[in-house]
């Protein structure tokens, strides 16, 4: 963000996304006003507000994009960043939409994620509204290349590892989702509107289903997690936290794959001790696929 910027505005989603964030720009004193979402926000956003005088709190449904613009306004703010997840159910699903945002939507020719936010980006963009990286303050927190746990992956895990790469990178690019959980070099689960980790638990469920049918595929799965291939790091950046972790444990997954440098690694301490605990590889892949770490 430049120098002199005194205000940040911060769309907050559900989970500990949008609390880092606010600590990671309050630590730079720049004051923060929340736009707080019904549906998603934790309530704990108001602990944060009352106990700093630096953080103001709006609370809004994910419909109010009229009121999310005049909140901004009102407060001054030219930037803002959009940090945490929106579940894409509620987006499609739970949403009511004011004018503004019914007029935005109705000008869509498709209404997949990146096109709606992409579109809300423009439109705030038009208010004089900036919408900046979601990383920002949190670049320390991306994930870096090569193995990042003490076991590295075996020969299996590196071959359903370049696979993945191959498959989660090509249903990205049609935005359907960013996962896909391999086993011996076959799909067994690609993640919809569910999420990262219940992509797992799905994984998981069938793989035990198939072990009781006597499968002759070998009982451990491989995750790959990854960006769009044009991924617009302002919103839906790929993020990986210690409940992954416990989704794999729970799954019987082995080894975790993730793009280094385009995803964030939230809590990575206990994160790799849990991983090195369960006997999991967490590898950090480069942007071009090499089965290699």
């Amino acid at each position: 963000m430049p120098e002199g910027q005194s205000k940040l505005g911060l769309i907050a989603g559900n989970g500990r996304f949008p609390f880092l964030l606010l600590d990671a720009a309050r630590a730079r004193g720049i004051a923060v006003v929340v736009a707080a979402i019904h549906e998603e926000t934790d309530p704990e956003m108001n602990a944060r507000a009352t106990a700093d005088a630096g953080i103001r709190v709006h609370w809004m449904s994910l419909g109010e994009l009229s009121k999310l613009i005049d909140t901004f306004h009102a407060e001054g703010v030219m930037q803002a960043v959009m940090a945490g997840q929106v579940r894409h159910k509620q987006i499609f699903s739970a949403i009511r939409p004011d004018w503004k945002l019914a007029k935005l939507l109705m000008s869509l020719r498709t209404r997949n994620t990146d096109m709606l936010l992409g579109a809300v980006a423009k439109v705030l963009g038009d208010e004089g509204i900036e919408l900046i990286s979601s990383t920002a303050y949190l670049e320390p927190m991306l994930a870096r290349a090569g193995v990042l746990t003490q076991r590295a992956p075996d020969e299996e895990e590196l071959k359903d590892i370049a696979y993945g790469l191959t498959v989660a990178r090509g249903i990205a690019g049609f935005d359907l989702g960013q996962t896909v959980v391999i086993a011996a070099q076959a799909c067994v689960a690609i993640e919809a509107m569910e999420g990262t980790d219940a992509t797992i638990a799905r994984a998981g469920e069938l793989f035990r289903t198939l072990e009781a049918e006597a499968s002759t595929l070998r009982r451990s799965l491989t995750v790959v997690k990854v960006a769009k291939p044009k991924q617009d790091m302002r919103f839906d950046v790929p993020v990986i936290g210690l409940p992954t972790i416990e989704a794999m444990i729970s799954a019987g997954a082995t080894c975790l794959a993730i793009e280094a440098g385009r995803t964030l690694l939230f809590d990575e301490p206990a994160l790799i001790a849990r991983a090195n605990a369960a006997g999991i590889c967490v590898v950090g892949e480069t942007s071009t696929p090499s089965g290699q770490s």
